[in-house]
């Protein structure tokens, strides 16, 4: 081999790496996003953007986000992940487990994120909070005692109630240990925890109200929030209706018109997010990445729905509100 050839030889060969490494480097990363609400306008698919802006990403310039939803229900969830998976997106992030469990189901390579995971562990998505070992990693609210503590406050502002009805999202793959926590927690608080009644998609939730106001209800607990989320605003207004103080499991719903709740951060919670989305585009593995658990928590009240029912929330608690809806 004369050195002309040598040295042509030697160029090619240290160009295909360079040339595959640049092409990578220029790679815009695809998303999946998959979740019940429209994307547009809404509070934790805002602040998973804003978590990528901080992070470097900015939609339609150098991150691509293919949005799925479900406008309301969780139906569909199968027939997106199936869709994402024929796209071959880089990551799949699911709004909650129900999306999550769906996109599970349809790959097992494909990294996935899930923001809000009910059951790590005992749902099949994790081994282990620290170490997960497949191809799902998120975060979880599992563990905080969060329904327990949102009882005690609801019962702290109505201390006479002595009943009071849940409202059970099944939608959830979560709502099983909620139900049973929640349960434990009115036994020590003296609460009775009756009638439950089930919403399985937003077709239920006027019968589920309907059913509420004819057992005479004084008040309701609801458990879950995947479709209950999605239709919050229906939700708010059928409450209102029955004349039915409400506690909420985040404070999106108290913006739109549930009395209360004490919850973790789901903007936070969204915007940690896509903190992971950034680890694992850059060649972080699912199994390796840690199930966190949330450190922001909220009590929030409504107070234009507290004067709309004639309800008076005592001052001590007032005062300890993160906020107070006006």
């Amino acid at each position: 081999m004369d050195r002309r050839t040598f040295l042509a030889s030697t160029v090619g060969a240290l160009a295909a790496p360079l040339a595959a490494e640049a092409q990578q480097a220029g790679k815009v990363p695809r998303l999946a996003f998959l979740t019940t609400t429209s994307p547009g306008g809404s509070p934790t698919t805002d602040a998973f953007l804003h978590g990528l802006r901080e992070l470097g990403y900015v939609e339609g310039q150098n991150i691509t986000v293919e949005w799925r939803w479900g406008r309301g229900s969780t139906e569909r969830f199968s027939d997106f992940a199936a869709e994402m998976v024929r796209l071959n997106v880089d990551v799949i992030v699911a709004a909650n487990d129900v999306a999550g469990r769906a996109a599970q189901r349809a790959t097992k390579t494909i990294p996935i994120v899930i923001a809000i995971i009910g059951d790590p562990v005992g749902g099949g998505f994790a081994a282990t909070l620290s170490r997960p070992g497949g191809n799902v990693t998120g975060l979880t609210t599992q563990g905080t005692d969060v329904v327990a503590k949102r009882l005690q406050f609801f019962k702290e502002a109505f201390p006479h109630l002595s009943r009071m009805a849940l409202l059970v999202d099944v939608t959830d793959l979560s709502h099983g240990p909620s139900v049973r926590e929640i349960e434990a927690a009115g036994r020590v608080l003296g609460l009775q925890l009756r009638p439950r009644v089930d919403v399985s998609n937003p077709a239920t939730l006027a019968g589920a109200f309907a059913t509420l106001t004819k057992d005479g209800s004084p008040a309701v607990f609801t458990i879950g929030g995947t479709t209950l989320y999605a239709n919050r605003r229906q939700m708010a207004e059928l409450a209102l209706n029955s004349r039915l103080p409400m506690a909420c499991a985040s404070p999106e719903f108290v913006s739109t018109g549930c009395l209360m709740t004490y919850s973790a951060n789901l903007a936070d919670i969204f915007r940690r997010a896509a903190e992971y989305v950034d680890k694992i585009l850059k060649g972080a593995k699912p199994a390796d990445l840690p199930i966190e658990q949330p450190t922001k928590f909220e009590l929030v009240i409504n107070m234009k729905t507290a004067k709309a029912l004639g309800l008076t929330i005592p001052p001590s608690l007032l005062a300890r509100a993160d906020q107070v809806i006006e």
